[in-house]
């Protein structure tokens, strides 16, 4: 069966509705019952970050090129974890993924390893990080959030509780990335107020281009701000060793943030 321009190589149904997997042109790609990508990868090189808002959302190794603790809001076909654990031999994820079909899809056709230092707890990412915060605090460096279904982004990762859940989950000079549809301008908005007010503005947003997605990060209360031209440095570094347009995402951090950039880093 052909759909979304591709051959279907799996479909099946759960409670919230259809998972699909379609190839095309060497791409492997996650569907939701829509013609929205919700994760895709290079089927000959499947550990290689492909679709341009993951790749943005790497941009936090601008600001943190090694991370060790990581709490992951949604896992989709597990192209980022993978990546994650392919690239950091010393980095622990912790993901947290709605439903369990999404894992098994995971697994089975986007080759999400099973390893010691990768932990998948099956529920809601909001209320994980409401029942941790209660008992735990400052416990991973980076939080990314990428929680979707097929009609958007899920409201529950969007509220005032949620961001400030994760403030308290975080290091101080943390780092949180959270994957925003921009297209949906009152989530949007909503979410980057509620960003703003817990983070006391500490934030940037980098749009995907030739894409809906905006990627906004949050820095913890003692993020060490670093000057803008040794990242310069440093985003020419980072193209080299992962293939990733560093220097176009920090090009795109100044052009984007005119207002708020001196919040996080220095001239």
């Amino acid at each position: 069966m052909y759909k979304y321009e591709g051959l279907v190589v799996h479909q099946s149904h759960d409670d919230e509705g259809v998972i699909e997997v379609v190839d095309n042109n060497g791409e492997r790609a996650l569907h939701f019952g829509s013609p929205a990508r919700q994760s895709s990868m290079l089927i000959a090189d499947p550990n290689r970050l492909h679709s341009y808002y993951a790749r943005a959302m790497m941009a936090l190794l601008l600001f943190n090129d090694n991370p060790r603790d990581v709490l992951m809001i949604g896992l989709g076909g597990g192209t980022i974890a993978k990546f994650m654990l392919h690239q950091f031999p010393e980095c622990r994820l912790k993901v947290v993924e709605f439903r369990s079909s999404v894992l098994k899809v995971a697994r089975s056709h986007f080759g999400l390893p099973f390893n010691p230092r990768l932990k998948i707890k099956i529920g809601c990412g909001a209320d994980h990080v409401r029942n941790q915060s209660r008992e735990l605090a400052e416990i991973h460096d980076l939080i990314m959030v990428d929680a979707y279904s097929d009609s958007g982004m899920a409201p529950e990762v969007g509220s005032q509780r949620f961001f400030d859940d994760c403030r308290n989950l975080l290091k101080k000079d943390g780092v949180l990335v959270i994957n925003l549809w921009g297209t949906d301008k009152p989530m949007f908005q909503q979410v980057s107020w509620h960003m703003g007010r817990i983070f006391n503005w500490r934030m940037l947003f980098l749009p995907v281009r030739n894409r809906g997605n905006i990627i906004g990060f949050a820095f913890g209360e003692n993020f060490p701000k670093p000057q803008f031209k040794r990242l310069i440095a440093k985003a020419n570094q980072l193209e080299q060793q992962y293939q990733l347009e560093f220097p176009v995402f920090l090009q795109d951090f100044k052009r984007n943030n005119p207002s708020i950039l001196h919040r996080v880093l220095q001239p």
